[in-house]
């Protein structure tokens, strides 16, 4: 089995990785999971409530998620992107069914209501917000639909033990997806070629880095490219034995990255 995670940049070109599916789910069984950050930006601007983010203490950056936030997310997520994307599957001939994680609970974690951001130098305390991780998967289900001929096509919201939606991390959500399913390979396609040394030169590509390395890429990752490196590191500590980062904006998407033309992780 593998799990291909697509970003949610407005570049990604569904149609190649729709292409690259229709052969691949003949070989393999597949779960695919995507991102719609672009597409709710332009819906939240719209809406008059801009997407804000946070810098945590240590680093890495989220949204700012609060009840209205979390309904914006939900709608396009959910709801715009996720049916978008199955009926481009579906014209290409692919049995895909959409899901959030709230759907039979495939995704369940615990909710933070506070959190702490980092603004002008100083920490501060963030109350009631909608954010959380992702610590249980319902495979029971995914397999179900595998075991019947269907691409589950998987995405934001999770669920809480309490039945709340919540605002999860996709890089950190695959890595648990991966443990629970034994999964080995995660291949995660963005709007790059891979892990750029320097994120604004193309000809920086690592191509090759070994897992013991990747605490050490932290310092050259810049934006939402720490929580994939986090997210590497956690799917190596659930069991899973490559993990590759490609781009999402060319031909045959998933098959360059499993031939390692991205950067290839073990």
């Amino acid at each position: 089995m593998l799990i291909v995670k697509v970003g949610g940049g407005k570049n990604i070109n569904w149609g190649y990785i729709s292409e690259d599916l229709t052969s691949l789910i003949k070989k393999e069984e597949v779960v695919l999971v995507h991102g719609a950050s672009s597409r709710r930006d332009q819906v939240a601007k719209k809406l008059g409530v801009p997407t804000r983010y946070v810098n945590s203490p240590s680093g890495y950056k989220g949204v700012y998620t609060d009840k209205k936030a979390l309904e914006i997310l939900s709608m396009v997520y959910a709801g715009l992107v996720n049916k978008s994307i199955v009926a481009r599957l579906q014209k290409a001939g692919i049995n895909a069914v959409g899901l959030s994680g709230v759907d039979g609970r495939i995704w369940e974690g615990k909710r933070k209501t506070n959190i702490l951001s980092q603004e002008n130098g100083k920490t501060k305390l963030i109350k009631n917000t909608f954010t959380g991780k992702v610590e249980t998967v319902n495979t029971n289900l995914i397999n179900l639909l595998i075991d019947n001929g269907y691409l589950p096509v998987i995405t934001q919201p999770a669920i809480s033990s309490d039945g709340e939606l919540i605002n999860t991390d996709n890089d950190r959500n695959i890595a648990v997806m991966a443990g629970a399913l034994r999964v080995k390979k995660l291949v995660v396609l963005f709007e790059a070629p891979g892990f750029l040394k320097e994120p604004s030169d193309e000809s920086s590509l690592l191509r090759k880095i070994s897992k013991k390395d990747l605490p050490s890429l932290m310092r050259y990752a810049k934006g939402t490219m720490k929580k994939k490196v986090l997210g590497a590191i956690e799917a190596f500590e659930h069991g899973v034995k490559t993990v590759y980062w490609s781009d999402g904006r060319i031909k045959e998407p998933i098959r360059n990255a499993l031939a390692g033309k991205g950067t290839m992780i073990k």
